[in-house]
């Protein structure tokens, strides 16, 4: 196996944890992380504060981190070789 589908492993490791890690820090139905912080933080007409959208932007990332070393993955590593 060469050096490039070990560096695709480790992408691919960090972006499920990172996945993980940011899904849980959602929540719903008016608790969130901004609740956290007293509701100091402004929202905007929708309802979601800047942190909710920074989070989901960050979530996204992540997701598109993983199928992206996902698909690299499928093509170039060969298990045993």
């Amino acid at each position: 196996m060469n050096a490039f589908a070990y560096v695709i492993i480790a992408i691919h490791i960090l972006c499920s944890v990172g996945l993980v890690v940011f899904v849980l820090l959602h929540s719903g139905k008016g608790t969130g992380l901004s609740s956290m912080f007293g509701g100091a933080m402004p929202t905007t007409p929708t309802g979601t504060g800047i942190i909710e959208k920074n989070l989901d932007r960050i979530t996204i990332g992540f997701a598109a981190g993983y199928a992206v070393s996902a698909l690299l993955l499928m093509l170039i590593y060969t298990p045993g070789a």
